[in-house]
């Protein structure tokens, strides 16, 4: 199993609607006879790249995958089906699938005759897909907020100037969590005076071949020469100011992680509708003393109120202090 999830955290799959799931086959002696990974939306389910690596070998074989199978069908077939046709007799996996369109397939599999294990390694399973499975028990998006800061709560010059706030580390280590969400959202506000390009890219500032889709949210109009609208990366334009709205959406769109980027009026509004899941927040060694505050009113009127995040962790980047954690 731990060589499964190995296999699940190989780096470079683009994320997307899918988990990240692995599969090793041991034959009939128990040695490894196939393995494989699922390496996004559309391509080969892991227990069926693994079933195509052993070939005949898969007969009476044992599958140990990292989540239940699936037992639907998709952009392709259940698997389910494929390891009871390559003749796999036993299926051991780690998380239950919460998909709801998906799960079913330990119990399908086990009226079938397969012998099924569930629950190996099931917390380093679900660490691997937290994401994911939030979203899929949630149904909507899991939301994390980025901001940087000066040490005053600062995140723009009385001018209006924001770049750049936080140290070249911070922004490589921002490119660096981009990679992991599916969606980048600013508002219309941060577009007209930003033009932010919103691409992620490497160390070199290098564009990666794999991007989030840029979303705009916002009723106002914006003119096309806007440098997220360009055609680096896919963009979309949601034409509403509630974050309800705009996270039904993006789940229409098969969304599933949003990196949300925008000015102190959007992250107010979300963090205002209970939609920020995750914060992560660098602290500059700057003072400003005056200018733009990270976020809007949140209706706190007294300390007693305050949101309190429950810190995960407390990092250095560079000469910045990068605070993660959930409210």
């Amino acid at each position: 199993m731990r060589r499964a999830l190995l296999l699940a955290a190989t780096p470079g799959v683009p994320v997307g609607p899918n988990p990240r799931v692995g599969c090793v086959l041991l034959g009939v002696d128990g040695d490894p006879v196939g393995e494989g990974f699922h390496r996004g939306a559309g391509t080969d389910h892991a227990e069926v790249a693994a079933i195509a690596a052993a070939g005949d070998r898969a007969r009476g074989a044992t599958a140990v995958v990292t989540l239940e199978p699936c037992h639907h069908t998709g952009r392709t077939g259940p698997c389910t089906a494929a390891l009871q046709t390559a003749g796999v007799t036993r299926v051991v996996y780690a998380q239950a699938d919460p998909n709801r369109a998906a799960s079913g397939g330990a119990q399908a599999l086990a009226a079938a005759g397969v012998d099924v294990v569930g629950g190996v390694l099931a917390d380093e399973a679900l660490d691997l897909n937290r994401v994911w499975t939030f979203a899929m028990e949630r149904q909507r998006p899991f939301v994390t907020w980025k901001f940087a800061t000066t040490l005053d709560g600062r995140s723009a010059a009385t001018d209006g100037t924001s770049r750049w706030v936080s140290s070249p580390q911070s922004r490589h280590d921002t490119h660096r969590l981009r990679a992991l969400s599916d969606t980048m959202l600013v508002g219309t506000n941060t577009v007209a005076v930003d033009d932010p390009l919103l691409t992620v890219r490497d160390d070199h500032d290098v564009a990666l071949p794999h991007q989030p889709l840029r979303a705009v949210m916002g009723l106002r109009d914006l003119p096309a020469d806007r440098r997220v609208f360009n055609g680096d990366a896919e963009s979309l334009r949601l034409r509403t100011r509630d974050p309800h709205e705009a996270l039904a959406e993006l789940w229409q769109h098969e969304r599933r992680h949003v990196f949300l980027e925008g000015g102190p009026t959007l992250a107010a509004a979300f963090v205002r509708a209970g939609l920020v899941d995750e914060v992560v927040a660098y602290l500059a060694p700057k003072l400003l003393g005056a200018g733009r505050n990270a976020v809007a009113d949140l209706g706190v009127t007294t300390m007693v109120d305050a949101l309190e995040l429950e810190v995960d962790d407390v990092s250095v980047v560079g000469p910045d202090v990068r605070v993660r954690g959930r409210i």
